[in-house]
């Protein structure tokens, strides 16, 4: 049976406010923004996704580690979390799929992190004050509490940080579509998870990844169908030249569809802003509602910023008609966003969610499925638009 270690460890929050607890994982000092998840398990999938860099991730569920890691459910190639927070970790895990303990990965990854944490204190905390920054400190690196407040008041704020090009692919690479290829898309990844790409191969789509920095003749090159931008960390405002992108593939009419962070960085294409949420949505479990179906879905979420868009009204854009497709039930944020041209026909979509569902539920993959419909039609008209001209 494993012991948990019994070293201090202190949260220090940049209101001042600390938290004690143990080390957990590696030992050392570690800064982000503190942020909750309220997701009740999939935590090796969120401790592997892009989106979460720079921050460091508060666990709602007092439980966490039971199952484990595996081999198989990594987002990425690597924990992208800068720390991690628990209340009451698995001594042992308790899975036929596990590997090695929670605790074992973090180690070996060298993510710091603190175990025996107030949690429910914690998070009530944050939702009262916001996001804010935040430090990890044990063994040698825990001094008197001043000391530790001027490290935590030194580090970046996520407001203005740009942080897609550090956990895009360096190389392009292909995702080869599972079973007969029906159509080929290039996409964008600004923090990619391994599942999404995966989602789009299933239904016979050629996935040609592509690194953040590239541009519209990187695209061009591989004569795509359509136009993908992933999820990813930092804030939208500061992704100026993937907007200019977008903006060029949209003025070229390629059939667009963008997750997370490449639905904030769409509705900055269409001349919305971007805002800061005070604590944004992140877990497993959030209600949003679709317009176009009339229903409500249980949604997998990680984003600390949103669009800002008029929920009931139409907006004339360079590209056609934009509105608001989906809202959050919880605070009504944007949620989704659909473009239509002068006859009525869908353009381009995004959600600030995440349909892939790892983890989570599966109420939004039809998402997919209307991208494959928008290529489809996509094509049809081209077709149609050549018999004619011919």
């Amino acid at each position: 049976m494993s012991q948990l270690s019994t070293t201090p460890a202190v949260l220090v929050l940049e209101d001042g406010r600390t938290f004690a607890g143990t080390a957990y994982g590696a030992v050392g000092e570690t800064v982000g923004e503190a942020v909750f998840s309220t997701g009740m398990t999939g935590y090796q999938e969120t401790l592997t996704d892009p989106s979460y860099r720079g921050q460091v991730v508060v666990m709602t569920a007092p439980h966490v580690g039971n199952t484990g890691w595996n081999d198989e459910d990594d987002e990425s190639g690597r924990i992208h979390v800068a720390g991690y927070v628990l209340r009451d970790p698995a001594i042992r895990p308790s899975n036929w799929r596990s590997r090695r303990s929670l605790e074992e990965e973090l180690t070996a990854q060298g993510v710091v992190s603190i175990a025996g944490v107030d949690t429910r204190a914690l998070t009530r905390h944050l939702r009262e004050r916001g996001a804010m920054r935040v430090g990890i400190f044990s063994g040698d690196s825990v001094a008197d509490e001043a000391t530790l407040l001027q490290r935590v008041q030194a580090a970046p704020e996520m407001a203005g940080s740009a942080l897609a090009a550090q956990v895009s692919t360096t190389e392009p690479y292909v995702v080869e579509a599972k079973g007969a290829k029906r159509f080929t898309v290039a996409a964008l990844d600004l923090g990619i998870k391994t599942m999404t790409p995966t989602r789009l191969a299933e239904r016979g789509i050629e996935v040609h990844v592509l690194p953040a920095t590239a541009s519209f003749a990187d695209v061009q090159a591989v004569s795509p169908d359509g136009l993908f931008f992933s999820n990813g960390p930092g804030d939208p405002a500061t992704a100026g030249d993937q907007v200019a992108l977008l903006q060029e593939a949209l003025r070229a009419g390629l059939p667009y569809f963008g997750i997370c962070f490449g639905n904030q960085l769409f509705g900055r294409a269409l001349g919305f802003g971007t805002y800061k949420l005070k604590y944004g949505h992140r877990g497993i479990n959030q209600p949003v509602f679709d317009r176009t179906t009339d229903k409500v879905e249980v949604t997998a979420h990680n984003h600390g910023f949103a669009v800002d868009a008029p929920l009931d009204e139409a907006t004339q854009t360079p590209f056609g008609t934009a509105s608001v497709s989906h809202v959050c039930l919880n605070d009504d944020v944007v949620e989704g966003l659909e473009l239509h041209d002068d006859g009525g026909r869908l353009r381009a979509f995004s959600v600030q969610y995440h349909p892939e569902a790892a983890a989570g539920p599966h109420d939004a993959a039809y998402l997919f499925d209307r991208f494959v419909d928008l290529l489809a039609a996509a094509g049809t008209s081209a077709t149609n638009e050549s018999e004619t001209q011919a």
